[in-house]
């Protein structure tokens, strides 16, 4: 196995739908069974193998840097790329981050929490030859509104706007992208991932790996209080784990 590529976090959004509990506090620090949740998330990347790590942020993106440090307290390398003044989308930011990063590298999404096999997304992505994969997991609008058609593992259709009865798959939340991915990519800001995923894909440039295992998120207040569930000790659909923590006023 080759060296785990680098991770990108996309940590800048305004996470509108937890306020008023990221009024003061970006939503990566948003407490989850007794810690903030980055440190949940840089806890699950480094047990997979990942020793870089580079975070996107934007609202109150200090607070983070505060927090995590260089990383070595969970035995990572954590740097860091901010918006500036004004948000600059997921894509947009990832654009931003490349002088910090390598030819390829996985991006996730600063509320996911996702349990599934890095290495093989690894592994998936580098046999396709292509500039990026997306992984889906069959979701059926059970966790979240599937965005994707996909069949004898490939990607048909993608949207999150346009969606059909066909789609039954939803995109996991984690990616693998060549940094040329990004060469013509629109010079203004916001950029969105979606609408690179989407450029990629009509350009014949998007592998997919279908994963088993649901992911979990904190972007809503029900997503939060699941996690909470999963990292807790309690029982949550499609797995059983922890204590459950009820969400602050």
């Amino acid at each position: 196995m080759s060296e785990m590529l680098p991770v990108v976090i996309l940590a800048g959004g305004l996470a509108r739908r937890l306020w008023p509990l990221t009024a003061r506090i970006p939503k990566a620090l948003v407490d989850v069974a007794g810690e903030p949740f980055l440190a949940h998330q840089l806890r699950l990347l480094r047990s997979h193998g990942i020793g870089e790590v580079v975070i996107c942020a934007g609202h109150l993106g200090d607070r983070i840097a505060q927090f995590a440090g260089d990383g070595s307290a969970w035995g990572l390398r954590v740097r860091y790329s901010s918006d500036g003044d004004r948000l600059l989308g997921t894509a947009g930011a990832i654009r931003k981050a490349l002088p910090l990063l390598g030819e390829a590298f996985f991006v996730v999404y600063g509320d996911s929490y996702l349990p599934c096999d890095y290495a093989a997304a690894q592994n998936a992505f580098q046999s396709s030859g292509k500039l990026a994969l997306m992984t889906v997991c069959e979701n059926r609008d059970r966790w979240d509104a599937s965005n994707v058609e996909f069949a004898d593992g490939r990607i048909l259709a993608y949207s999150k706007t346009c969606k059909t009865s066909a789609m039954r798959h939803i995109d996991y939340g984690l990616g693998v992208i060549r940094r040329e991915a990004f060469a013509e990519a629109p010079p203004a800001p916001p950029y969105d991932l979606a609408e690179l995923y989407r450029q990629l894909l009509d350009r014949g440039e998007l592998a997919a790996l279908d994963v088993r295992q649901r992911f979990y998120e904190i972007g809503s207040f029900q997503g939060l209080e699941e996690m909470r569930r999963l990292l807790g000790g309690g029982t949550v659909q499609g797995g059983t784990v922890g204590l459950h923590s009820p969400i602050p006023a």
